[in-house]
């Protein structure tokens, strides 16, 4: 995940030449039944697990026993489905940094959640805690980490050069393995944005969390579509968003004058 790189470090009017572990980055070119859907800049682990994610929050899939092969040499993957003719996303590059694929959103087409979870605040600070413990970070100082929770605690944790990756790829090894993602919540390292939002409607996880912040766009989505977004998770500090009733802890008063004050103006 990292390569050591000779770098002159300075330290006010002191330089020296020292060792710097970097994180590494690769192009991941992915075809589905021959035709190229994209080429991702990403991390080099979990690269199936990517290409599932992908492929469902893109929806080319809509389940996993729609693919027939994946096949993975290097940095081409290769994808047959049982649906060969299905129409495919324009070819595309998902950048590390930002990535995403839709530059318009209708709103009201978007899936809704469906969910029951509930969760208390403190659960949600001690999960934002041990998710983001990453050493990989500290050492690099340049990756995303996304989290999958449920109830019991911690299901999985990515690191990623970019965080749609990482939740592609979270998405995907939850797919594969059965879980049911509607009883499960994300942790994530960096700003959720309406695309972040867009792939947990698509995948009906109800929760939604940051230590950073949210924009406006994917706040409004949040609140039409029953998705909870939570940011600035630092200490005991947190800020609800949307959809706050699935927090226990919040007194019922708040919520719903929260909800109020979300209402467009008639």
């Amino acid at each position: 995940m990292y390569t050591e790189f000779d770098c002159i470090k300075g330290d006010a009017d002191s330089f020296e030449l020292e060792g710097h572990q970097v994180i590494e980055e690769m192009p991941l070119a992915v075809r589905v039944n021959g035709r190229h859907a994209l080429t991702a800049m990403i991390s080099p682990d979990m690269l199936r697990e990517f290409v599932l994610g992908f492929l469902y929050t893109e929806g080319i899939i809509k389940d996993v026993d729609e693919i027939e092969s994946i096949k993975i040499e290097n940095t081409d993957a290769s994808v047959l489905t049982k649906s060969p003719f299905k129409i495919l996303v324009s070819k595309k590059t998902v950048l590390s940094g930002c990535g995403g694929s839709m530059s318009y959103l209708d709103i009201a087409k978007l899936p809704e959640i469906n969910s029951d979870l509930t969760l208390d605040s403190e659960t949600i600070r001690n999960s934002v805690k041990e998710a983001l413990d990453s050493e990989l970070h500290v050492l690099t100082g340049g990756i995303h980490v996304v989290g999958l929770y449920n109830a019991e605690g911690k299901v999985c944790v990515v690191e990623d050069i970019g965080r749609h990756n990482a939740l592609d790829k979270i998405i995907g090894y939850a797919l594969e393995r059965g879980i049911d993602l509607s009883r499960t919540y994300i942790i994530c390292s960096g700003r959720i944005s309406s695309e972040m939002v867009r792939k947990c409607l698509t995948a009906n996880i109800p929760i939604v969390v940051s230590r950073g912040a949210t924009t406006t766009l994917a706040i409004d989505i949040a609140r039409a579509r029953g998705l909870t977004i939570i940011g600035f998770v630092r200490s005991k500090k947190m800020n609800v968003y949307s959809w706050g009733k699935r927090i226990t802890d919040i007194p019922e008063p708040v919520c719903e004058a929260m909800s109020n004050a979300a209402q467009p103006d008639e």
